[in-house]
């Protein structure tokens, strides 16, 4: 009775493993596919990063849906891509390490304010 326990734990867990490396491998398919088309159409480096940043997102939410635990790595470099493939595209002239800084600074401010600051 115990191994066929084991052989449907294993099954499920070659089920999740497989699940995972299907996202993983969809997210790199669109990746280079995306990659490809802005290159062929010459529109740029922040279109690149805009839809880089939706794709790593994506796959973060296609995570979430199927079950799986999200990375927190790749959603903070996702919003990343998107927020700099903005401003690449509007060409905003304010320098976007500025910003950040401000933005973060804002962050400890209210966390600290709202009493969840160290």
């Amino acid at each position: 009775m115990e191994n066929q326990k084991e052989k449907v734990q294993g099954g499920r867990r070659k089920k999740r493993r497989d699940g995972l490396k299907r996202i993983t491998t969809i997210g790199w398919g669109l990746f280079f596919i995306w990659l490809g088309f802005v290159l062929m159409i010459n529109a740029g480096s922040g279109l690149i990063l805009l839809g880089v940043g939706l794709i790593s997102l994506g796959m973060q939410v296609a995570r979430k849906y199927q079950g799986f635990d999200t990375d927190g790595f790749w959603i903070v470099v996702g919003i990343l891509f998107v927020i700099v493939g903005i401003w690449e595209m509007f060409d905003v002239k304010m320098p976007l390490m500025s910003v950040f800084l401000i933005v973060i600074g804002g962050v400890f401010l209210v966390s600290a304010l709202k009493g969840k600051g160290g």
